[in-house]
């Protein structure tokens, strides 16, 4: 990932009694020696991990599946049918009723080929190819993403000999027009250069909303993809190229609790449901259990950010197996963080204690550890994933306000590193390449707010995209580049938004609550602070403004469709 270039990290997993004795050391910090480590006993709070498990009631569910038996029973028998070749393919315009700019496309060939397809775009790179995964064959199932809605799209089909010799066959694919929350969220774009975008031939932007259906456009900010389904906060791509999206069982109902990992054709592949005994998201009535962020570990499993049903809300996490759908590790910060943050903050009109806000996960692969970030206390902060302990923090806090305890973990900022305020979107940069365990660099989404801990000069003044480096053998923090301060208050964002580094170095910026939520801009600029994409939102609708923007390939060189399996 970058984020839906996606997180695909390694651990490994092990539950720690809820109230055992944290010994906090510079496990995997170099900054002393272990000998000089020293004990924190876990603070005393009201559930136990058993009884955060109860109230999640995680389960793996069958509904979505199950509703789709008959479509994909259908697509297998084309697939093994004789009577389809590339001249006369059988053809499915949104094979599963939620993804409406997909197709499916299928037939046999008398000769072993590969095969690529293009969705013809409307103007310089904005066309979408793909090679379809398997390499040379005879049978092909071609899952078609990119069409532009109310349009009969163009095509190309071509087949491709271990010879080399060519066969192209052009389809024309009808789409119906969009549903009234994409519709009525007008793009508009500016200082576009596509010659300097990272889009490549397949890359789209895919807007993440709080709300409504999650769509995708490409570089005039045309719709080429979105999901019926409406998500909240949550869409990620996994390593296999399927992507996980937290939805509700129907439009009508307000609660999010049903992660789908499904794919760009709308096929479900898994459903984990959760209870409805946690706190809510945004007050009211919702019971969201997952409410920011979750990222897939090596195993496959996912660790997503939760609330435990407690009077306080949004910070603890969660380890689920994907295989079984069960809680296997429960990670509660107020055993880890100072009492002293949670224990008399105020409680917010929902009644819950918003203390914390953790709304960003990741996980590194160099060291085995998290980074986490926590709007509500204006914290980043690292803990080694197998014992909890913690590795370095920063916030505005001064050290020597931390408890003596925790000052040894408290990063010291060199001359003229940016002090968070209310970020957002942590994530891990060069994730499990070069980087050693005793350093890294990672991109988040600085909205410059003062909730806690933040700069209290700046605040209000500006939102910004900023990259650190934090050098854990001298336990120093640098910010190394930033960019959002010379579009001042115009884009400063108090809630949510995104940052995200390309692979050519360029950075995707979604100041996604601009002029209060009213809009939503999505800027994409270069090394040297130059802009080449600037597409923006309005009209999106009540809370369906966008939480985060990806640059995603669809599909990527993992994913393969096949209705046989």
């Amino acid at each position: 990932m970058s984020h839906l270039q996606f997180k695909h990290p390694r651990m490994a997993a092990v539950a720690v009694a809820s109230l055992a004795i944290l010994t906090v050391g510079l496990a995997g910090c170099s900054a002393t020696k272990s000998s000089s480590s020293y004990t924190i006993k876990n603070n005393k709070v009201a559930l136990s991990d058993s009884q955060i498990k109860k109230n999640l009631d995680t389960k793996i569910i069958t509904t979505r599946q199950d509703s789709q038996k008959v479509a994909t029973a259908k697509y297998k028998a084309a697939a093994e049918s004789s009577k389809y070749t590339l001249n006369s393919p059988y053809v499915k315009v949104n094979p599963y009723g939620t993804s409406p700019l997909s197709a499916l496309v299928t037939f046999k060939t008398s000769n072993d080929v590969k095969v690529t397809y293009t969705v013809v775009g409307k103007t310089d790179k904005t066309s979408i190819s793909n090679t379809v995964k398997g390499g040379y064959t005879t049978s092909h199932q071609v899952p078609v993403v990119g069409l532009y809605a109310d349009t009969t799209n163009t095509v190309k089909i071509t087949a491709t000999t271990k010879a080399g010799k060519t066969q192209t066959k052009t389809l024309k694919l009808k789409t119906g027009a969009l549903p009234t929350y994409i519709k009525n969220a007008t793009i508009t774009t500016k200082n576009v250069d596509k010659s300097k975008m990272d889009i490549g031939k397949n890359k789209l932007t895919v807007i993440n909303r709080t709300t409504k259906q999650p769509f995708a456009i490409d570089a005039d900010g045309a719709v080429r993809w979105y999901d019926t389904n409406y998500s909240q906060h949550t869409i990620e791509q996994w390593s296999d190229g399927h992507i996980m999206i937290l939805s509700k069982k129907n439009q009508n109902s307000d609660v999010y609790n049903d992660l789908i990992e499904t794919d760009y054709l709308g096929r479900v592949y898994k459903e984990y449901g959760f209870a409805n005994k946690t706190s809510s998201t945004d007050g009211g009535v919702e019971t969201t259990v997952i409410h920011h962020d979750v990222v897939e570990l090596p195993n496959h499993n996912f660790l997503a950010t939760v609330s435990d049903g407690s009077k306080y809300k949004e910070d603890t996490l969660i380890e689920v197996s994907h295989k079984t759908g069960k809680i296997v590790k429960v990670i509660d910060l107020k055993k880890i963080l100072p009492k002293s943050m949670w224990a008399k903050f105020k409680k917010g009109t929902d009644g819950k204690i918003d203390w914390l806000h953790n709304n960003a996960v990741d996980y590194d692969k160099n060291d085995k550890s998290i980074v986490l970030s926590s709007r509500n206390q204006d914290l980043i902060m690292k803990l080694d994933y197998k014992t909890d302990h913690i590795k370095w923090l920063y916030s505005g806090k001064k050290k020597s306000s931390w408890p003596k305890a925790y000052q040894k973990y408290v990063l010291t900022p060199t001359k003229g590193t940016i002090t968070t305020g209310g970020q957002h979107g942590l994530y891990l940069l060069n994730n499990g390449g070069k980087n050693s365990a005793n350093s890294e660099d990672f991109m988040l989404y600085d909205n410059n707010v003062n909730v806690t801990n933040g700069n209290k000069s700046t605040s209000g003044k500006y939102s910004q995209a900023v990259q650190y480096h934090v050098n854990a053998k001298k336990m120093t923090i640098t910010s190394t580049w930033s960019y959002g301060k010379t579009l001042g208050k115009a884009n400063f964002t108090s809630v949510i938004g995104y940052a995200e580094k390309e692979k050519n170095g360029n950075v995707l910026i979604d100041f996604g609550y601009k002029a209060g939520g009213q809009q939503s801009n999505i800027i994409e600029v270069t090394k040297s602070d130059k802009q080449v994409f600037n597409a923006t939102m309005k009209n999106a609708a009540s809370k369906a403004y966008a939480y985060r923007a990806y640059r995603v390939q669809f599909y990527n060189g993992a994913y393969s469709f096949d209705a046989t399996k």
